[in-house]
């Protein structure tokens, strides 16, 4: 069984970065795209915290960004053809919907990246500093990325979720 998390972290950081794009050039997109990539990485790693749950995510498909799409106003996937679409697959809803929450959130941030201490997926060292700690550069180009006004509608849908999961002594089985 596959147990790689990484289509579901690069569909789901896409699409963030599609729905809120970077301010300025190639620096600023790479930017962008990092910040996400960190948040998202950390919600999937929360939302399937065993190599079962993303063994089980990998079989059964993540659920796509159809309703993501529409309550962030973007194309609908009809509107093009299918192969430019196909990655839209494989977001996450919720995964989408706790990164936004974490991108916005500092202190849900620092919450999160903690709670995954001891997890299967934290095996190795990683450092989410672009998401806990951005510096000027960091938080200029993704501005939209970062706003908790416009990223509140996607933020919410799942939120609730998000604090359970992260309240003290809870476990991280999906």
């Amino acid at each position: 069984m596959l147990t790689d998390l990484s289509p579901l972290i690069a569909a789901t950081a896409r699409w963030l970065t599609v729905a809120y794009p970077p301010c300025g050039g190639a620096l600023a997109s790479a930017l962008c795209e990092a910040q996400a990539r960190q948040a998202v990485t950390v919600a999937a790693w929360l939302r399937y915290p065993t190599a079962i749950d993303a063994g089980l995510v990998t079989l059964a498909g993540p659920g796509g960004a159809a309703r993501l799409d529409w309550i962030a106003g973007a194309e609908r996937a009809g509107e093009h053809p299918a192969e430019d679409w196909a990655w839209r697959t494989w977001v996450d809803e919720v995964v989408a919907s706790w990164a936004a929450a974490l991108l916005t959130d500092p202190e849900l941030a620092e919450l999160a990246v903690a709670a995954l201490a001891g997890s299967e997926h934290a095996a190795t060292p990683t450092e989410f500093r672009r998401l806990l700690t951005p510096d000027d550069g960091d938080r200029g180009a993704a501005a939209l990325l970062r706003h908790p006004d416009l990223l509140w509608p996607v933020a919410e849908l799942h939120h609730d979720q998000l604090v359970d999961r992260l309240a003290p002594g809870e476990t991280l089985a999906a």
